[in-house]
């Protein structure tokens, strides 16, 4: 498993699962304290940099096992400190590190006696698309104290990617009652998206930052997550003003916070500031080559012309495929670990959307679905099918991206170019002027695409 997380330069667009934007069904409590801007939510400010003192941790704790080679519980806040840095450099090699220490601390104390060890290795699972093994360390976790609600996060959290519903919302709900906290709150915000209840994700995503700017000492990572979080929200609405808002709150907080540069950028696109979307996105990739903003910076170059530039950009995106998998070649096979490449997803909706290898994309998309039949999931099967030519198996995986009702303008852009392949113009032009109704600037290229669609 180690191997496949080795490669320098892959990126975890995953790390949204540590909780990111989607979350909670009408049956699901609502927090009593409505907007936290009505009762005087603070204005972004600039938190403390705590980069110095996690270095400073983890080379504690690396000193004090070098010490003591038998310290359980050093191992496990070893993980935890690994897994933080991932959170705010999406560097994956802290994600090699942090499933080493987990299984470390396993390896000298076994989970009975090692509650600790056992969660930190279930997040590190998480965050490396490692879903079955996060959802059994999660259901081992409630077996051995049914009392803490962090568990039943995790396992709802990997049950949504797996596509199991209805037992990720059971499991926020016993994470709820438990108590309310930060993690419960965005976990809610991210079900309540999914579901397409946008003002209940933007009330929990508030509450889930009110809730961490109380504490004595706000760590910055969370509160510019939130606040980022916050503007994925508003900008799939299509509201770019307020989405330009919340990223520069986000960047506030933490100046050079990778997701809200690159969503800047994308604020940018949508606003037709080109050049400024592009400064943005070549400012993101040089803090960290994640492929999704390596394609959308390739698709601006071709917007404005710079056709060798975007080449470079999406030959890029295809060395980082590569690389993935080159470093999963030895790796457990998916159906035995239910693991998901990192950047399998965006590699075939990549080629999807430029109408590259489409046969390949779809075998990314096909393989990965096995396993993984989360509505996104569902959604590429569909997109790749479609280009692949299988309109029967396009039209029945868009069906199952549409079941939970989630306000999506990708997904209804791609219902209705498969509806329009499939003849049906009536339906076609339903889900393409919902799209464009809904966020009309959604992709710079893509966007373009679904108005001429439309056109006479």
């Amino acid at each position: 498993m180690f191997l496949r997380l080795a490669a320098v330069g892959l990126t975890l667009l995953a790390l949204r699962l540590s909780v990111s934007a989607w979350g909670s069904s009408a049956a699901l409590s609502l927090p009593s304290a409505g907007d936290p801007r009505a009762a005087g939510l603070p204005a972004a400010v600039l938190l403390p940099d705590d980069t110095r003192a996690q270095e400073q941790a983890i080379r504690f704790f690396e000193d004090r096992l070098r010490s003591d080679p038998e310290d359980a519980r050093a191992y496990a806040s070893l993980a935890g400190y690994h897994l933080q840095r991932l959170r705010d450099t999406n560097n994956t090699q802290y994600l090699t590190r942090a499933l080493g220490a987990a299984q470390s601390s396993l390896a000298v104390v076994p989970d009975v006696r090692n509650i600790a060890g056992l969660t930190v290795l279930a997040q590190a699972e998480l965050s490396a698309h490692e879903f079955i093994a996060a959802r059994d360390r999660a259901q081992r976790l409630i077996e051995l104290d049914p009392s803490k609600g962090a568990s039943y996060g995790i396992l709802g959290d990997a049950l949504l990617e797996l596509g199991d519903y209805e037992p990720a919302t059971e499991a926020f709900r016993q994470m709820a009652a438990r108590g309310r906290s930060t993690g419960t709150e965005a976990r809610l915000a991210r079900y309540a998206s999914l579901r397409g209840e946008t003002e209940v994700a933007r009330r929990h995503l508030f509450s889930a930052l009110a809730l961490t700017l109380n504490l004595p000492s706000p760590p910055r990572e969370p509160v510019a997550w939130s606040r980022w979080q916050l503007g994925e929200l508003a900008f799939g609405a299509g509201d770019y003003a307020t989405a330009e808002r919340h990223y520069r709150d986000a960047l506030t907080t933490f100046p050079g916070y990778l997701q809200a540069v690159a969503s800047l950028g994308r604020v940018r696109a949508a606003q037709g500031d080109l050049p400024g979307a592009i400064k943005q996105y070549e400012d993101a990739i040089q803090r960290f080559p994640d492929p999704a903003y390596v394609a959308a910076l390739g698709d601006l170059y071709t917007l404005t012309g710079r056709h060798r530039d975007a080449a470079n950009q999406y030959e890029l995106v295809e060395q980082i495929g590569r690389l993935t998998a080159a470093t999963t070649a030895t790796a457990a096979t998916t159906e035995a670990s239910g693991s998901s490449g990192l950047n399998d997803r965006q590699l075939a909706l990549f080629y999807a959307d430029h109408d590259l290898k489409p046969e390949e994309a779809y075998a990314l998309a096909a393989r990965e679905y096995e396993v993984r039949r989360d509505i996104y999931g569902a959604d590429a099967l569909a997109w790749t099918a479609l280009k692949a030519g299988k309109l029967a198996e396009a039209q029945a995986a868009i069906e199952q991206a549409l079941r939970l009702g989630t306000k999506d303008a990708r997904l209804f852009y791609h219902a209705g170019m498969i509806a329009r392949a499939a003849g049906d113009q009536p339906a076609a032009r339903t889900h393409l002027e919902r799209a464009l109704a809904l966020n009309p600037q959604f992709d710079p290229l893509q966007a373009a695409i679904a108005r001429r669609a439309l056109a006479p």
